[in-house]
């Protein structure tokens, strides 16, 4: 095997190429982007971690009048494209600027962060200051930026304001890349600052992209288009490029030959159908393709460790908050549609790409389109979709590693949300050994419940605990008692007792009786109860039998 030098989490495609990292080549975006492309303003909106912010590096390092970048390129597709690196390579005046890192618990706070990358864009450009071409208020106003302290209507006007200077500079005019453009806007509904963000935005896209003459092209990048809030009225010549409709497919993620390529670089050839079930799944217009940061980051584990099993690293990105708002919102329409995903089926529904952050959970409509529009969820395959109604879309989890994600959050949810629910019934039937009520409460408690792994004992066991934990019980869980393993045992060590349960799962609702009747048997067999003898004065053994949302409850 060849010595590959794999490295995750560099965005900076210069770096990448000076280093010698392994990577995927890319520059095919390049052409497609420069070559017959008569928009002036190009909104790229893919999920997070699907490679936005090192495309867009390499578009600056490729396009930026003030490097030399043709080493960087060696190799790659775009190097045979005479015609376009004749014209396009380091022939432009480029502002490159992402937004990913503006964000704050108030507005004051995300402010000062947007005015500080300002700055610091500014200190790249401070030649400008050197030129009688310049008018001498943008210098002015620029120093100010550079500074940190300009007014509110001059960091509005900042892209705008550098446009024009470095037009003047270059007799050229300018290229604006800019990076994660609706992160600000994001944080900003998160922590209730909105409108305040909003309209700062709102002014940069505008006195930058329309009717700009200082403006060549512009490439923006996103997670949503956020074309309700008007941030891109009026601006000519307007494209977006969504994982719905899409002329850039393979360039955001890794195709199933390059993820085949990089399989065969490591050796791993052999583990490529697990690859494939953790990772892939993802639909960008007519193109399936792999998340990049997952396949990368088990390429360096698998290559440098010897890891071959797939884990998840997306989760790790974020919170996923998005899912847990969802859950959070969810009515029982929504638990079943829920239930029917994480069972691995489709569910079909109108997608709404035109999102305000402000009104994301004003709908359903909207809660199942941001899910899509940041990768929780992918379009089934074309084939499944055939019979579906005009403007409605087959949804489906798209890997196993995502389905992991719906689970843990899932599993937090019901921790959270269990507290508050109303559990004295059930406990009283617990230590009264009505078996009856406590079957009864046990059903109203499931119902409430969003179901996975498809009704396994796994997900009964869970919600079991989940019901006793952090009620003032001392509960254990699979640990060794008498001649095998009880599921959950229960200590009320105040009141001198405990309880036994031993959980089954029914295939069919006919089979719940004959379950219960083998749960009881483990536990008279296995003889759970001995160890709690000479410790407790009464102890209360309980079968359970689950078949979907229903329980049956036997006691000995």
């Amino acid at each position: 095997m060849k010595k590959l030098n794999i490295k995750v989490g560099i965005s900076d495609f210069a770096e990448i190429r000076d280093s010698g990292c392994y990577y995927i080549d890319k520059s095919g975006l390049i052409s497609d982007l420069l070559q017959n492309n008569t928009a002036k303003v190009t909104l790229i909106t893919r999920p997070r971690r699907f490679g936005k912010t090192l495309a867009m590096s390499m578009l600056s390092d490729f396009l930026d009048i003030r490097k030399q970048s043709k080493e960087h390129f060696k190799g790659l597709k775009i190097e045979k494209e005479e015609q376009i690196c004749e014209q396009w390579m380091n022939q432009c005046p480029t502002i490159f600027f992402s937004m990913k890192d503006v964000d704050g618990l108030d507005f004051e706070n995300a402010y000062q962060r947007l005015q500080a990358l300002i700055a610091n864009l500014c200190k790249e450009h401070t030649y400008l200051l050197e030129s009688n071409e310049i008018d001498p208020d943008d210098k002015e106003i620029f120093l100010h930026l550079k500074a940190g302290n300009g007014n509110q209507s001059e960091t509005t006007l900042a892209f705008a304001t550098l446009m024009r200077m470095m037009h003047k500079y270059y007799k050229r005019k300018v290229i604006f890349l800019l990076d994660e453009y609706d992160v600000p806007i994001a944080k900003a509904s998160e922590h209730g600052y909105y409108d305040q963000m909003l309209n700062i935005v709102k002014g940069m896209m505008s006195s930058s992209l329309k009717d700009n003459t200082d403006l060549n092209i512009a490439v923006i990048t996103g997670c949503l288009k956020v074309a309700k809030e008007s941030i891109f009225t009026g601006t000519n010549n307007f494209v977006s490029d969504t994982i719905s409709s899409t002329r850039l497919n393979e360039h955001f993620g890794f195709t199933q030959r390059e993820v085949d390529q990089i399989l065969e670089d490591i050796g791993a050839s052999a583990y490529a159908q697990e690859v494939k079930e953790w990772y892939d799944g993802y639909h960008f217009g007519s193109v399936d393709v792999y998340c990049p940061w997952d396949v990368m980051n088990y390429a360096l584990n698998y290559y440098q460790e010897g890891k071959k099993e797939p884990v998840s690293y997306w989760k790790n990105t974020s919170g996923n908050e998005i899912i847990r708002s969802f859950i959070d919102y969810a009515g029982s329409n929504i638990t079943r549609k829920l239930e029917t995903l994480l069972a691995g089926n489709s569910i079909e529904q109108k997608i709404e790409e035109n999102l305000t952050y402000d009104y994301l959970h004003s709908s359903e409509e909207n809660l199942w389109s941001i899910l899509y529009l940041t990768g929780y969820l992918t379009k089934a395959q074309e084939d499944s979709q055939n019979s579906l109604e005009k403007e409605r879309t087959a949804l489906i989890i798209p890997n196993l590693e995502v389905k992991e994600i719906y689970q843990n959050t899932i599993l937090k949810w019901f921790d959270d949300s269990v507290k508050g629910w109303e559990r004295k019934k059930l406990f009283q039937a617990v230590w009264d050994g009505n078996e009856e009520s406590l079957s009864a409460e046990m059903t109203k408690l499931l119902r409430k419940t969003i179901s996975y792994h498809d009704y396994k004992e796994d997900f009964y066991h869970a919600f079991l605990l989940g019901i006793f934990a952090g009620a003032g019980y001392s509960v254990e869980s699979n640990k060794e008692h008498g001649e095998g393993r009880s599921d959950v045992v229960v200590h009320d060590v105040e009141q001198g007792r405990v309880a036994v349960f031993e959980v089954k799962y029914a295939k069919t609702l006919n089979d719940m009786s004959s379950q219960c009747a083998k749960a009881l048997k483990q536990i008279q067999d296995k003889m759970y109860a001995k160890d709690y003898e000479d410790e407790y004065e009464e102890i209360d053994c309980y079968g359970i039998s689950f078949y979907k949302k229903r329980c049956m409850i036997r006691k000995i």
